[in-house]
């Protein structure tokens, strides 16, 4: 009796722990970073590194198993993907590779030929989990924050509130679903200071208008607020975005969904403020990276 897990321990764990300290120590990582990042010892990194450890070249010559190692070694490297979305994201390929008919339960049916018989699927996890769905949003927030932090000139954009880039899961409901930066995104002297890593439930202004807009009909899962000038509206326009106003005296939340209502194609929202409201522009879109990439482009 061989259960599919063991062929993930002894086939699949060992390769791909091998391909991936490769691909970090070739992005410039240390022996003692890659133990970190992979949660093991120096000593098996070294054992890795050296090829003492066997690998299962069916697995190591899989598409998908080559396409996951790289994207997870770009992202690891860069701090772009945590070590817990990693886990995710190669728990996930596990259970596709499982599935059955692919290349574990190949592998599983050949160490157990009875198997073939029955046809039977072992997957047994949901690769949309809920987990790996916010890990996903952090990550993308993350490399939204680096695309700004990076952007020469961004700091100048930042209202005296501050910024704040947020994204949502797909079925987002209130703010708890929203992910952004804890204190905002600040101008200290010039320079763009993200005063720590993206959270969820920690941006209520930003967030609101996002839901509000979401609520109305807006294709959007994330948004970011920057100072108003006209002449950034104005770019924002003529880089095809839809502008719509809205009045924050109001609830903003209802202010935001008429200004939906009215037009719905709209991917900016600004208000031109008033006694004590600082005026503003939201810019929406797709993701956090593609947000920044919008505001990137003013510069």
């Amino acid at each position: 009796m061989q259960f599919v897990e063991e062929i993930v321990v002894d086939e699949f764990l060992p390769t791909i722990r091998s391909l991936l300290a490769g691909e970090l120590r070739e992005r410039g990582l240390t022996q003692s970073d890659v133990a970190d990042v992979l949660g093991i010892s120096q000593s098996a990194v070294s054992k890795y590194a050296h090829g003492d450890v066997t690998i299962n070249e069916r697995i190591a010559d899989d598409e998908r198993v080559s396409a996951t190692i790289e994207e997870l070694a770009d992202g690891l490297s860069t701090g772009d993907v945590t070590p817990v979305q990693a886990l995710i994201e190669l728990e996930v390929l596990v259970r596709e590779l499982e599935t059955g008919g692919d290349l574990l339960a190949q592998l599983h049916e050949e160490a157990v030929p009875e198997l073939a018989d029955h046809g039977a699927s072992f997957r047994v996890h949901d690769p949309e989990s809920d987990l790996r769905t916010s890990e996903r949003v952090v990550s993308s927030l993350r490399r939204g924050l680096r695309i700004l932090e990076n952007a020469s000139g961004f700091a100048r954009l930042i209202p005296a509130v501050g910024s704040n880039l947020v994204a949502c899961t797909p079925d987002a409901e209130d703010i708890d679903d929203v992910a952004g930066v804890p204190g905002r995104i600040f101008d200290v002297k010039g320079r763009t200071t993200v005063p720590a890593g993206p959270e969820f439930g920690v941006s209520e202004h930003v967030a609101t208008v996002l839901l509000a807009a979401r609520r109305h009909g807006a294709d959007a899962s994330a948004a970011i607020n920057i100072a108003y000038e006209d002449d950034l509206l104005a770019a924002l326009t003529e880089r095809g975005h839809v502008a719509a106003e809205f009045d924050e005296v109001d609830d903003i939340a209802s202010s935001v969904g008429a200004a939906i209502d009215d037009e719905p194609e709209a991917t900016v929202l600004y208000q031109t403020g008033g006694t004590g409201i600082e005026p503003l522009i939201y810019v929406l879109g797709a993701d956090a990276e593609s947000v920044a990439d919008d505001v990137r482009s003013l510069l």
